[in-house]
């Protein structure tokens, strides 16, 4: 398969969706906005579409960020999405694939870092390609929006501070809020570049310190993320032989 990453901030990077497609063999290009690469021409010459997080919003206009042109990256959405592409979003991802889609992004009832668990609703409980996260599962957080939604849009899973963690907005098309590809070294390179002030972690229960960040083990979401990857690579394979 061909992997095509968007990449918005050199502190956002793909983490362990990055080593899952190396581990698998697949060919990688990438999209490094902030460097100053542009946006791929031809959707038919990717499989998957992987677009990452980063400190814009969905409403960011190029006067705010020059490299940023939101609204043509949300017609490269609609056109993978509309070619049978698997498209993944994650956080700010997540909220541009609601946003191309219809769904206006909101803020999230909680700004969440740090290590919490989600909850799977009964739709992601019956969806096969994220049913083996489990009823609970802690996974990696830092945003302070969430994705709006569609009328097609179906919540897979839920946060105590964010209800909209995992969505599915098309069969092969998933917004994750949450950050299942965090590594200890990206999450050093949030750290360096993402201060978190110290009242607003004494006063929220949603924000973790560094300490607590660092110390968190991220083997088990990375796990649970590569085979959701194995399962929706493997159906889109099926359907495209």
């Amino acid at each position: 398969m061909h992997i095509h990453f968007i990449i918005h901030a050199d502190f956002e990077l793909p983490g362990a969706y990055e080593r899952w497609a190396q581990n698998k063999g697949h060919t990688i290009a990438y999209s490094r906005l902030y460097d100053g690469e542009t946006l791929p021409e031809n959707v038919n010459d990717m499989d998957m579409l992987i677009v990452m997080g980063g400190p814009q919003s969905p409403l960011t206009s190029l006067t705010e960020c020059p490299y940023f042109d939101s609204l043509a990256e949300q017609n490269l959405i609609i056109a993978a999405k509309d070619a049978g592409k698997v498209v993944i979003g994650v956080c700010l991802g997540a909220q541009m694939i609601g946003q191309a889609l219809g769904g206006m992004v909101e803020h999230s009832p909680e700004k969440e870092i740090g290590s919490f668990p989600i909850f799977l609703t009964e739709q992601g409980l019956n969806n096969s390609f994220v049913s083996h996260f489990g009823t609970e599962l802690t996974v990696g957080h830092w945003h302070g929006d969430m994705p709006g939604l569609t009328a097609e849009a179906v919540v897979l899973a839920y946060s105590a501070g964010c209800p909209r963690q995992i969505i599915t907005y098309a069969p092969l098309v998933y917004g994750f809020q949450c950050h299942l590809e965090f590594t200890h070294d990206l999450v050093e390179t949030l750290i360096a570049h993402a201060y978190v002030n110290s009242d607003l972690i004494n006063s929220n229960p949603y924000i973790q310190s560094k300490t607590e960040l660092r110390a968190q083990d991220y083997a088990e979401m990375n796990g649970k993320l590569y085979a959701f990857l194995d399962k929706i690579s493997e159906h889109y394979l099926s359907l495209n032989p």
